[in-house]
């Protein structure tokens, strides 16, 4: 009689275990139990053999909760992380990861490096990263010191005129429509228009959004 204790098993096994039960207490013939599980004899064989020894934990996979087989030996990850602290202390990990195979013919998974520069400090994933404070630009204390320029691309003139762009000029510090006018790009190609009567003179600089 087995030992009562906790096994886990995924969806493959438990039907696995359910027609190796129906060969040892209902007498299904191996051959059709093979059949039905897509495997040899030899195989029922064998799972009959571990089912009477150890039960449903017999049928579980030997590997679960062993070392996967992508998981680097202590000696190689100390021998990555070494070459990474000395090359590639300021890449990404997908960077990284690229150089190991470019530069030294190692073949190492993305997320393995991702770990090992995470474990040692080199690698802030960006779900723990602070979020970025942006500080809000001050305006600009004189009207003419900084004009913004932005354009809308837009069929102005219907089927009239081929489509343009109308730019928008914009004093920094008053938000004041200083000018607008249309043209074919979006940079600005003519120049500041003296106004006597106005007493605009040129601005001081210009912002293109």
């Amino acid at each position: 009689m087995h030992r009562t204790a906790l096994v886990t098993l995924n969806m493959r096994e438990l039907d696995r275990l359910k027609v190796i039960q129906a060969v040892v207490d209902m007498g299904l013939k191996p051959g059709r139990a093979a059949e039905r599980l897509g495997l040899t004899v030899r195989q029922i064989e064998r799972l009959v053999i571990r089912y009477r020894e150890s039960g449903a934990g017999g049928l579980a996979s030997r590997k679960r909760g062993g070392p996967g087989n992508r998981r680097l030996d202590p000696g190689a990850a100390d021998r990555a992380l070494s070459i990474i602290r000395d090359r590639y202390a300021d890449f990404g990990p997908t960077l990284a990861c690229e150089k190991f195979w470019e530069c030294h013919g190692i073949r190492l998974a993305k997320e393995t490096v991702r770990k090992l520069m995470t474990d040692a400090g080199l690698w802030i994933p960006r779900r723990q990263r602070p979020p970025k404070v942006y500080q809000p630009r001050a305006r600009r204390s004189c009207l003419g010191e900084l004009i913004q320029i932005d354009g809308s691309d837009h069929r102005w003139f219907e089927d009239r005129a081929p489509a343009c762009t109308l730019l928008v000029y914009v004093d920094d510090a008053t938000s004041r429509r200083m000018m607008r006018h249309f043209t074919q790009t979006r940079l600005p190609r003519h120049r500041w228009p003296s106004d006597p009567a106005r007493s605009r003179s040129p601005p001081h600089s210009f912002r293109i959004e």
